[in-house]
């Protein structure tokens, strides 16, 4: 298993009459979740992309326990759990600055050969990194 953790703080255009960090805004912290956690393993989307390889989401899975404030610094952790075949799943657990539980999430995402439009297997040198944490 492999885990990151990174925090973001709630902005103001984030949020809803509430104060409340609206739902849509989630998967774009899921994002800097993962983001951050291939930065953490020597890797990005964009060296990926400039080996051939890209990685769209197929499926996204949130739910929502507590609300995200405005102006709240959010604890994203990032979870890998399984060594990844041609999809990769992510989980997610947002915390707030009380280190208490407001969301959890999950993503599936699949590696796509970018000049044959298919899917394939992982980029070796990610799966090198990857692969430590899961022996």
């Amino acid at each position: 298993m492999y885990s990151h953790s990174t925090k973001i703080r709630v902005r103001y255009g984030e949020t809803d009459q509430m104060g409340y960090m609206y739902y849509g805004n989630y998967a774009q912290y899921y994002e800097v979740g993962r983001v951050e956690m291939l930065r953490s393993l020597g890797m990005s989307y964009s060296s990926m992309e400039a080996d051939g390889i890209m990685m769209p989401v197929l499926e996204l899975k949130c739910k929502y326990i507590k609300p995200a404030l405005y102006d709240q610094e959010i604890t994203v952790k990032t979870i890998i759990k399984t060594l990844p075949g041609i999809r990769i799943f992510f989980e997610y657990e947002l915390y707030n600055e009380k280190e208490e539980l407001i969301n959890i999430g999950a993503t599936t995402l699949v590696f796509v050969d970018m000049a044959k439009n298919k899917p394939t297997n992982p980029p070796e040198n990610f799966m090198e990194k990857l692969s430590v944490f899961f022996n």
